[in-house]
């Protein structure tokens, strides 16, 4: 009994200190820390988004609107950042944005990231045919051009909703970090831990998931962040050129409802805080990202 009740203490306590270790490490990155701090602020004002429509009608993000405004006005106490062309509350649309941008570009890269490493795992672990298979399928789409096939198919679709955008970005962004972890997965598979397990009896799967997929997932969580800052990115893009979901509120849709009311050049309050908020945010996974790479890469690590 008492070695049955010691071992998950043990196991809790090793994880403890693994969760304190990395912290420590993440802390001597500063530019890691800076892009928490961003995150966090934006974090915050993605739950804020749920509170103004509770207040009242007119502040709801894509159908309220002021009945004593027109057109788009400068920021004022009823109004922090103004309205646009439709007497829409600009302050809350940027924080519906937001939400979208972080369920948008976490959604997507996740997916990606997921899928490039059951990929690269299966592709290393195996070799072979399933290799060959796998690393022809990953050139061919590597070899697509991402963001301009995404905008045909928009133009086929004549413009396309969230989700599909979450889809696309997921299928042309996998082949890249499948391969490093391809290669991260052919060298792990010689060492000795893994020849254990064999002569053990374990099974193909739980070798995989259970032996290489921890010592890989550091690298997947990188290729993870870098991956939502392009993901927020490709939807500002494709939403500023009349491809995204006019039925949800981002911020690349409000800098195209800017641009189509004529109030690019005019309304400075309409168009910089959305635009700032987008480099924000992708500074911010950017940063984060950078910070895990100065922890699993031995050669950036300080200590």
């Amino acid at each position: 009994m008492n070695s049955n009740t010691k071992k998950p203490r043990t196991k809790l306590q090793k994880r403890k200190a693994w969760i304190r270790n990395t912290w420590a490490l993440f802390k001597e990155t500063k530019v890691g820390l800076v892009g928490i701090g961003i995150l966090v602020f934006f974090m915050v004002m993605a739950l804020a988004s749920f509170i103004p429509p509770l207040i009242d009608d007119m502040y709801n993000p894509l159908y309220g609107a002021d009945p004593d405004i027109i057109t788009a006005t400068p920021p004022s106490w009823k109004h922090p950042l103004g309205t646009d062309s439709m007497g829409r509350d600009l302050f809350s649309q940027l924080l519906e944005g937001t939400k979208w941008a972080l369920i948008i570009g976490v959604t997507a890269a996740a997916c990606s990231v997921v899928l490039s490493t059951v990929v690269g795992l299966l592709s290393g672990y195996y070799g072979g045919a399933i290799d060959s298979i796998l690393q022809r399928t990953a050139e061919t789409v590597m070899t697509l051009p991402g963001f301009p096939l995404i905008v045909i198919i928009g133009s086929i679709l004549r413009g396309v909703n969230i989700w599909n955008i979450v889809v696309l970005i997921s299928v042309l962004g996998w082949p890249g970090p499948s391969k490093v972890i391809r290669s991260q997965v052919l060298s792990l598979r010689e060492r000795p831990f893994i020849d254990s397990a064999r002569i053990s009896g374990a099974s193909d799967a739980r070798i995989i998931f259970r032996h290489i997929a921890p010592n890989i997932l550091p690298l997947s969580f990188l290729y993870m962040t870098f991956g939502v800052t392009g993901a927020i990115l490709a939807e500002a893009s494709l939403s500023f050129i009349g491809l995204g979901d006019p039925t949800t509120v981002s911020w690349g849709m409000m800098l195209q409802w800017c641009y189509r009311a004529g109030f690019i050049y005019r309304a400075p309050f309409w168009v910089i805080p959305p635009g700032l908020c987008i480099t924000l945010l992708a500074l911010a996974f950017y940063l984060i990202g950078v910070g895990t790479e100065q922890i699993i890469n031995p050669r950036l690590r300080k200590r």
